[in-house]
């Protein structure tokens, strides 16, 4: 176990611990960072922690280190709008979504979409040509693509994906039905065409709520004598409508409900 910083690279906020000797620079600092594939521009994400570290943290970057990245990403740019006009005459099955250098030029990392995973045989020294470097592609599925380019979510921020979120996790239909929301796929899917990914980890609260409140169907009775069965739920309310035998629906949060004795 060393002593390590997070560290976040450009293409995606998962963090990376880096281990580090002397004084942790500050939250914020643009550092220089060793990796198995050459050194790269990253950014501290977070206080000094123990741990297993994946990458070595160099030095903080200097003016000089800052230019030589601020160019290799404008060389970045620019491969990527290349490779977009060499894939659609070539590989039209394959789009480049974004394209990273380490900091000392000599390899690039080329972040792609495909309908189906494919190998890049021939093509490699091609763009390696290109891209006046060794090139590894790296290939995104529809979740990884939108971690790497960002969007706004539904919710009008920008996606947890591209920000903060550190892993995936599995959304279903059931949490949606137990948070009443819409079923309609566009108003629960992401801009990665997925299950809303804050269905998930919002799901327990939903859950912990849900328990308190009588099941749908249940038979009840509001304090004011108002008896039915139990048909919708408004979990972040703690309240639950409530179908009556002439076929009237009444609101009542969780405090005025009794047993129906008649049940």
């Amino acid at each position: 176990m060393e002593r390590c910083v997070p560290i976040r690279f450009e293409q995606g906020p998962r963090h990376h611990l880096a281990a580090f000797r002397g004084e942790a620079p500050p939250v914020g600092t643009r550092v220089v960072v060793a990796t198995k594939k050459g050194p790269r521009m990253g950014e501290v994400r977070g206080a000094p922690r123990t741990g297993s570290a994946e990458v070595e943290l160099l030095r903080p970057a200097s003016e000089e280190d800052l230019a030589t990245w601020r160019r290799l990403v404008e060389r970045a740019t620019r491969l990527k709008w290349q490779l977009k006009a060499y894939f659609r005459r070539r590989l039209p099955g394959l789009k480049p979504v974004a394209v990273e250098y380490t900091l000392d030029g000599r390899l690039a990392f080329l972040y792609l979409k495909a309908r189906e995973k494919k190998r890049l045989g021939g093509e490699i020294r091609e763009l390696a040509r290109m891209a006046e470097a060794r090139v590894e592609p790296v290939f995104l599925g529809d979740r990884d693509e939108v971690t790497v380019l960002g969007a706004l979510g539904p919710c009008g921020m920008e996606t947890c994906c591209s920000t903060w979120l550190q892993e995936f996790g599995p959304s279903t239909i059931r949490m949606a039905r137990d948070q009443q929301l819409p079923l309609s796929p566009e108003k629960i899917s992401g801009p990665c065409g997925r299950l809303l990914c804050c269905i998930a980890y919002e799901h327990p609260i939903y859950r912990e709520l849900l328990e308190k409140l009588p099941k749908k169907n249940a038979r009840v009775c509001t304090r004011a004598g108002v008896c039915g069965k139990v048909a919708k739920h408004h979990p972040l309310k703690l309240e639950v409508e409530i179908k009556t035998p002439s076929g009237g629906v009444v609101t009542a949060k969780l405090e005025d409900l009794e047993p129906w004795e008649g049940a």
